[in-house]
């Protein structure tokens, strides 16, 4: 990942655009990160990856709970 001062990501925001097609861009002030630039494409296929997934291991974990819990929930429901 390429990283870019702040400043020179304001001076230079058509640069800085050309640069996150490539690949995402890092952007720091005074040395941390305050943001990164990426692509509209990337952003996209990020946000589809991320949207309904649930981890295997935490289905896992859940299904375990659920089982050992199982007479509390139905006493709850009641």
């Amino acid at each position: 990942m390429k990283t870019i001062a702040a400043t020179d990501a304001r001076n230079r925001f058509g640069r800085l655009i050309d640069m996150a097609q490539s690949e995402p861009v890092r952007v720091q002030r005074r040395g941390r990160d305050v943001a990164v630039v990426l692509s509209s494409e990337e952003f996209r296929r990020l946000s589809e990856a991320a949207s309904g997934r649930i981890s295997p291991a935490v289905e896992r974990l859940h299904a375990a709970s659920a089982k050992r819990w199982a007479k509390v929930y139905k006493a709850l429901a009641k």
